[in-house]
């Protein structure tokens, strides 16, 4: 027969944290208190190192994991020490005991554990850990937050980071917030240039500028800053500034994505502007440019042979259409350049529609001529991607991944709380988590 105490200890597993049951009483919350004594405290001073000698023992109150399905409260004894030691700064010091909760921290070690395990593994609400645990949905949501942050930076997250997507997300549909519903999504793309599995993010941090993202790889350290080859973006000059400024070495890439929007969206301008100056009106059902509106941002080869012969005829129907005309076929290289078999004949052709689109254009290309001044500016980025095949698709994927996250929950109010959910979710850290 065991005794009460160890038997006590078995059931609630104190041992784990170093500490053993004294007593034990539930209260009219149903909460379950346990008092407990540390196991073997360390005496020594920990400015000399000399043991000191026992005063007494202070009581520190910490939220354990749930027993039998009830919330639990630790009351540790810590024992306090007087050193002995002459000429010592310190007097009086408590016994260390890191092992069974941090500084400052209202609960335990493995409730911070429990409480990620809860959220990422078993897809549980913080109100329901909150809970569980009987503590404050803003104080299980700070622990999730910083113990995932903690395993972003300090657990191995970011090794072997080489090739580095970056896009703006906007966390937030709400009128009138400006920078603050919008956040910078850092993507890990090396899993997906290197063929060994999907990309996954990084982190999320607050804002959209060029200082924001400065401030982000600044903080990771010169070793991460040198082991990035290429960084993927999107047109905003922001982040290729900082990028330059703060990654010298580093490859910027404009995702070609976003080259071809830009390219799409000069051509609906296009298309728009000759449709107000031939039939004086915006686009209705039977005007020759607005049937072909959909039909315009579709690869020709893709196109049936109705479609086809509804092309010609409505860009032959004036003779102001030429200039849709001429953009349209533009915007067809451009996809050709990106989709050639051979990346170094896609680079030639793009190349060659880039300087052939930059400046000399006739009259009446107002569009044509203002996306190729913006993409002659930016030719070694839109190029550098047929070199290193580095795009945003993945970023992109994530993003829309983090959009029905949103929609799951109706929305988030709390950016702290969107980060680690976010994190959670698409951050491949559930592996990591379950190893803990």
């Amino acid at each position: 027969m065991q005794p009460t105490d160890t038997v006590a200890d078995t059931i609630c597993r104190t041992v784990e944290l170093g500490v053993t049951i004294t007593g034990a009483a539930a209260d009219s919350k149903d909460r379950t208190h346990i008092w407990c004594s540390v196991i073997d405290p360390d005496p020594r001073c920990p400015e000399c190192r000399i043991a000191g000698q026992l005063r007494d023992r202070a009581e520190r109150v910490l939220t354990d994991t749930p027993a039998a399905g009830h919330p639990v409260e630790l009351h540790v004894a810590v024992p306090r020490f007087v050193c002995l030691t002459s000429g010592c700064p310190r007097s009086i010091f408590r016994a260390d005991i890191t092992g069974i909760a941090a500084p400052r921290s209202v609960v335990t070690t493995r409730t911070e554990r429990w409480i990620l395990q809860r959220i990422a593994i078993d897809k549980m609400s913080v109100a329901a850990v909150a809970a569980n645990l009987g503590i404050a949905w803003k104080t299980v949501n700070q622990i999730a937050v910083g113990a995932a942050r903690n395993m972003v930076y300090d657990g191995g997250h970011l090794d072997g980071v080489r090739h580095l997507g970056v896009d703006e997300h906007k966390w937030k549909h709400v009128r009138g917030q400006g920078d603050s519903s919008w956040v910078t999504v850092l993507i890990d793309l090396t899993p997906v240039v290197d063929g060994t599995g999907p990309a996954r993010l990084l982190d999320m941090i607050t804002g959209r500028s060029k200082q924001v993202l400065k401030d982000w790889m600044n903080s990771r350290g010169q070793r991460f800053r040198d082991r990035i080859t290429v960084v993927a973006m999107d047109g905003f000059a922001g982040y290729r500034t900082a990028t330059g400024e703060e990654l010298p070495r580093a490859r910027i890439v404009m995702d070609p994505f976003h080259v071809v929007q830009l390219a799409g969206e000069k051509l609906d301008r296009c298309r728009t502007r000759i449709q107000q100056a031939t039939c004086g009106h915006r686009g209705r059902k039977n005007d020759p440019l607005y049937k072909i509106r959909r039909i315009l941002h579709t690869r020709v080869e893709f196109l049936t042979d109705t479609q086809k012969n509804l092309l010609v005829e409505s860009l032959n129907s004036h003779d102001d259409h030429v200039a849709v005309e001429i953009t349209h076929q533009v915007y067809q290289q451009m996809i050709a350049a990106y989709e050639h078999p051979d990346r170094r004949e896609g680079k030639i052709l793009m190349f060659k529609v880039l300087k052939r689109i930059c400046k000399g254009l006739p009259a009446g290309l107002d569009e044509l001529a203002q996306l190729g001044r913006s993409l002659w500016a930016r030719r070694k980025e839109i190029l550098a991607y047929f070199d290193t095949g580095v795009s945003n698709g993945p970023v992109e994927a994530i993003n829309g991944r983090l959009e029905h996250l949103r929609g799951i929950a109706q929305g988030f109010r709390n950016l702290d709380h969107y980060i680690l959910r976010s994190l959670l979710h698409s951050g491949q850290l559930a592996a990591r988590i379950n190893a803990l």
